[in-house]
């Protein structure tokens, strides 16, 4: 379901406008919403940062320039939908500019780590939004079960389940995810 641009435009206005508010981490537009996300926990961000560490690694190889790095917003205003995954594949000159979110263009990989209250979301919601914005690749990881999904385009019609300790490959990456650790 798209958002009418005129009313995404406002939203992102108003995301833009929102004061910081503790405990609370992301905001994302999703369904004509502003959707605020609550911080994650440590082994969230352990994860991520594993994560990257292993894709990082491997990039200098596979796509030279290229970064896994988490924190900026993913935008497809055609969509109505701003996203901030846990990490992104893209090229590190994408954030050398004024703009304010990356393009689903630039993203080759979109990584979230399915966080303890609102899983559907993850399994869901951006499932969907990340095929239709045509994120090659959406890596899915759930410490919850201490499983995961690689889903690939197109539209994502293909995936991969996995369980912690298995290596994985995600497009041309390989991931030891024995370095992953489930929710206490």
């Amino acid at each position: 379901m798209s958002t009418d641009p005129a009313v995404y435009a406002r939203l992102r206005e108003i995301a833009d406008q929102l004061p910081q508010v503790p405990g609370i981490g992301k905001v994302e537009i999703a369904d004509g919403e502003i959707v605020m996300m609550m911080s994650p926990v440590n082994r969230h961000e352990l994860a991520v940062l594993r994560i990257a560490r292993q894709l990082n690694a491997q990039l200098p190889q596979t796509h030279p320039g290229y970064v896994a790095h988490g924190g900026a917003d993913l935008e497809d205003a055609g969509l109505g939908r701003l996203r901030n995954p846990d990490l992104m594949v893209f090229p590190e000159a994408a954030l050398d500019t004024e703009k304010p979110a990356l393009l689903p263009h630039q993203v080759l990989l979109v990584v979230e780590i399915v966080s303890k209250s609102d899983p559907e979301n993850d399994y869901k919601n951006k499932v969907h939004d990340y095929a239709v914005m045509g994120i090659p690749l959406y890596l899915l990881i759930d410490p919850r079960k201490g499983t995961g999904v690689v889903h690939d385009l197109p539209g994502y019609e293909s995936r991969k389940d996995f369980t912690f300790g298995d290596t994985v490959t995600v497009g041309p990456w390989s991931l030891d995810t024995s370095v992953l650790r489930t929710y206490t």
